[in-house]
């Protein structure tokens, strides 16, 4: 585990262990530091959404940020620390948040697929933080099924919740499963979850410091925007990647098709599953306004097009509710006098493909749906107005925090605390390589389940297609294939260099510490001689 250089009154660490063993006998309400001298441990407010790609933040300076503009997740960043490598180690919702939450990988908290539940038994973050002096919270989206653990409050939204009247589950009341239940609330949600935030703020005990969850469902498919966005960005012609056309080095080599694409996905065999609502008729209608259309009319990049922008509007509009209520909070923490003693995070529970080589939705092992936009801000502490490349896991997030507070990850958590990172993010190093893996098979977006290595240079993926026994997953298999892409010369992932007769030693390197790997973190497969058969022809 990495520690900062730059303890409470310069302790050592073997003094840093000490005092935290203190801590626990011995209650008391200071923290850390990681800029100065303060000694009060801060309040922590964790907002996070659902499929906020960074691409759609406009401090992050990508294509959208021509004509998208998020000034209050931007004043988060400019206040405080924007991480352009932060990385989720399954791209999917309910596993994201699981090891956001106990610091682990899928295959140790057993949340390995949408369908799996979190045991609420399971250490996690709320309840160390608990045992550290805090008031804990969760308000909004909690997806993982059981009911909420380490929290003094919940209200939560059950399984996906809906945009408009939504339902909350609130503590106190009959949990019966994750799905069910619930009291109905008039208004958006992401305007609703705010708001119940704000009431739990002032009602909270006001000596005692705060740990408050806030995770919106925004902007999670399928997209309803708030009624005052209808028409955002309605007469904007949203700009388009260069992969959404340009593919054909991209992905699998041979003639291995996945049905994932834009056109496809959002043409007829998205129209048919959900539910006869013609959406793409929709889409085309809202380019090209007159006329009866049918979907064999136009060429294939044609109804890409229409379809991105469709896509792209609808994804756009329900996000920027997103914006407006972080302002909200801000104010709120600058009105009540927290913000110099709050350490405040945004994030997203994983990225999301935005249109990068037609795709959309996330899980791919691609740059766009495993980044997750982090900017985090503490007055005073940590340095404003900085960029770090540092890369991270999302298994790093509850390990940094205990150790920002005071505490100390637990034995169990297999992620690394980079509040170094923190401390310096001009010169921190972070990881040198990142652990990935979506196991559900082919199930929703057609994705075969792979793993794979990320490096500082070099990204490599062995896509194995097989469901094993993974709650969820598609039966069938699909054919095995392998990926590697040159990030340094190459970070659009644009072209598949896995049989590259240049890149064969790189290659048999990288299977090498990917196998390795899967070893030091406890996911070697051993109880799948199936999968092991295949990634040996590979190795």
């Amino acid at each position: 585990m990495k520690t900062m250089g730059n303890f409470l009154l310069h302790i050592g660490h073997n003094s840093a262990s000490a005092l935290i063993g203190l801590l626990l006998v011995f209650p008391v309400s200071e923290a850390v530091a990681v800029g100065d001298a303060k000694t009060k441990q801060p309040n922590i407010i964790f907002i996070m959404s659902d499929d906020h790609a960074a691409n759609a933040i406009s401090s992050y300076g990508g294509l959208l940020s021509e004509v998208v503009k998020t000034p209050h997740i931007d004043r988060i960043a400019n206040e405080g620390v924007r991480f352009n490598r932060m990385f989720a180690a399954n791209s999917i919702c309910t596993p994201s948040r699981a090891s956001i939450f106990t610091g682990q990988y899928s295959h140790t908290n057993g949340v390995r697929t949408l369908a799996d539940v979190i045991d609420s038994e399971r250490d996690n973050l709320g309840k160390q933080l608990k045992k550290l002096g805090y008031q804990t919270a969760i308000v909004g989206k909690w997806h993982l099924k059981s009911q909420p653990s380490g929290f003094d409050y919940y209200n939560v939204l059950p399984g996906q919740g809906r945009y408009n009247n939504p339902k909350f589950k609130e503590i106190g009341s009959p949990w019966k499963d994750g799905k069910e239940g619930g009291v109905i609330y008039k208004g958006y949600v992401t305007d609703v979850t705010t708001d119940l935030a704000l009431s739990w703020l002032n009602g909270r005990k006001q000596d005692t410091p705060f740990f408050l969850m806030l995770h919106h469902k925004a902007p999670h498919g399928l997209w309803e925007p708030a009624k005052r966005h209808k028409n955002l960005y309605r007469d904007i012609k949203i700009p388009e990647p260069d992969s959404l056309y340009n593919r054909e080095s991209h992905g699998p080599t041979g003639a291995v098709i996945i049905d994932g694409k834009i056109g496809q996905q959002f043409g007829s065999s998205i129209s048919r599953r959900m539910e006869g609502r013609g959406l793409v008729t929709r889409m085309l209608k809202e380019r090209w306004p007159t006329g009866a259309l049918k979907l064999d009319s136009y060429d294939k990049d044609t109804v890409t097009s229409a379809a991105y922008q469709k896509y792209l509007k609808d994804y756009l509009r329900t996000a920027a509710s997103l914006d407006e209520n972080i302002g909200r909070v801000l104010d709120y923490l600058d009105e009540q006098g927290l913000a110099e003693n709050t350490l405040v995070i945004y994030t997203s529970d994983q990225g999301m493909m935005l249109g990068e080589h037609d795709y959309y939705d996330k899980r791919w092992i691609y740059e766009e749906s495993i980044q997750m936009p982090f900017v985090v801000r503490y007055p005073g502490v940590i340095p404003a107005q900085q960029v770090t490349d540092a890369m991270q896991s999302n298994i790093d997030i509850a390990p940094t925090l205990l150790e920002l507070v005071g505490g100390a990850p637990t034995s169990q958590m297999e992620g690394q605390s980079f509040i170094d990172v923190l401390q310096t993010p001009d010169t921190a190093k972070g990881r040198d390589e990142l652990y990935y893996r979506y196991w559900l098979q082919m199930a929703h977006h057609y994705v075969p389940a792979h793993y794979g290595l990320r490096t500082n240079d070099y990204k490599l993926v062995f896509f194995y297609g097989l469901p094993l026994d993974a709650n969820g997953s598609m039966p069938a298999a699909t054919p095995p294939y392998w990926e590697l892409y040159d990030l340094k010369n190459d970070p659009k992932e644009m072209y598949n260099l896995i049989d590259s007769p240049e890149h064969q030693q790189i290659a048999g390197e990288l299977k090498t510490r990917l196998e390795t790997l899967k070893q030091e973190v406890g996911d070697d497969d051993s109880q799948y001689p199936e999968l092991q058969a295949l990634a040996e022809k590979g190795w």
